[in-house]
């Protein structure tokens, strides 16, 4: 009997333990060579673990189990490989189209789907089919006939109070949940933090919204976003002030002539913060066309470990739930986070006159050892400034 072992493989930099989040084929099964077996969830994201060689396998760890790297994870028997059948040669009277190499996500869409990656055009790098070619191809199967409705069942009415329960539950903290109490934790507790607070008129931004958003979506296939106008003005302040841009390494200061910016995006199993590459360099129609796919990803789950690494200042926006004001904690190892948040009108003076405006509260959090109090309010100014007169991200001034 020949037994192969399969153990949890690196994965990435930093990362030494990952969670089995899920089993894909039951124990005992035969499983072909590269065939998807389990997902692991590590600290950024959720992988499938593919079989190393065919047999049938004996499952070790269990679904919730956290391993290290190397970890036992399975093994498998390699003299029950399923055996593929020679088949003499017949004509081919039409030619067979080879299927082209596809994305683990756009596979297992394929997979469940019963779609043969030959009948599937890939528009990725070399022909490769990506996840959205997939789900194209799926989105075309014919819809299953509707069922003929079943007899009607009298269904007996259960009658509960849940008034004064003293119900409770426990459940284990899923790996993304404990990775972000860890670095939350460890933010607090290992920088210098503090926070500024500002307010912004949106009156501008919300005027170029409304005459330019139309044609602009015709032209570029999105809209202007709010976030994009954000970032831009954060890369531009990010730009004049390096200090904000910069963070500690030991006994140095790291300083990048870009802005990596991380947008905070809400997904059902946390917050994850993916950096949008060098923004001070994009167009808004750029910047919110990967946002829209970084965004969709983080929803699916389907992140790679290189999306979610890196980044030289942060984003999060609080008002898409209604906060009118938080304080943001760091993303480590940067110096410097911006929360946005709810846009309300509130009575302010302008010129001598009480008026209402859609003014939205801005906070800035940073680490005050790498960046000086008046440093931090001014550059929440210089953003305040960019915001309030838009066209200066467009003329550079």
């Amino acid at each position: 009997m020949a037994i192969h072992e399969l153990k949890v493989p690196p994965i990435g930099e930093s990362i030494n333990e990952v969670t089995l989040s899920r089993w894909l084929v039951d124990d005992g099964a035969v499983v072909a060579l590269d065939q998807p077996i389990c997902e692991f969830d590590s600290d950024k994201a959720t992988l499938e673990f593919p079989c190393e060689v065919a047999g049938k396998i004996s499952r070790v760890a269990s679904e919730g189990d956290d391993l290290p790297i190397g970890g036992l994870v399975a093994r498998v028997d390699t003299d029950h490989a399923p055996v593929v059948k020679k088949e003499i040669a017949k004509p081919i009277l039409v030619p067979q189209r080879e299927a082209p190499p596809a994305s683990p996500a756009a596979s297992k869409i394929l997979r469940e789907s019963g779609i043969p990656g030959a009948e599937v055009s890939g528009t990725g790098k070399q022909g490769r089919i990506t996840k959205a070619d997939a789900m194209q191809a799926s989105a075309k199967l014919p819809s299953p006939e509707p069922e003929p409705p079943l007899p009607a069942v009298p269904v007996p009415t259960i009658v509960s109070n849940p008034s004064f329960s003293r119900n409770t539950r426990r459940e284990k903290m899923s790996r993304m949940r404990r990775t972000i109490s860890r670095r939350l934790v460890s933010a607090r507790n290992n920088t210098a933090m503090l926070t500024t607070f500002n307010e912004v008129d949106m009156t501008n931004i919300l005027n170029l919204r409304k005459t330019y958003n139309e044609a602009y979506e015709k032209k570029h296939g999105v809209k202007i976003g709010f976030m994009s106008i954000f970032a831009k003005a954060c890369s531009q302040a990010l730009m004049e002030m390096p200090g904000v841009n910069a963070h500690i390494d030991g006994e140095d200061l790291i300083y990048h002539e870009f802005a990596d910016i991380s947008i905070a995006i809400s997904t059902p199993s946390g917050l994850v913060v993916p950096p949008i590459r060098n923004v001070e360099s994009l167009s808004l129609h750029e910047f919110e066309k990967q946002l829209k796919v970084l965004a969709e990803k983080a929803r699916t789950g389907t992140l790679s470990l290189e999306e979610m690494t890196g980044g030289t200042f942060t984003i999060t926006n609080g008002g898409i739930f209604g906060s009118l004001m938080s304080t943001p904690i760091l993303n480590e190892p940067q110096s410097a986070i911006l929360g946005m948040h709810a846009i309300v009108e509130r009575p302010v003076g302008i010129n001598g006159q009480v008026v209402l405006r859609p003014m939205m509260y801005l906070a800035l959090s940073y680490d005050h050892r790498v960046i000086d109090g008046s440093s931090s309010v001014t550059f929440l100014v210089r953003v305040k400034e960019l915001l309030e007169d838009p066209l200066k991200l467009f003329i550079g001034l």
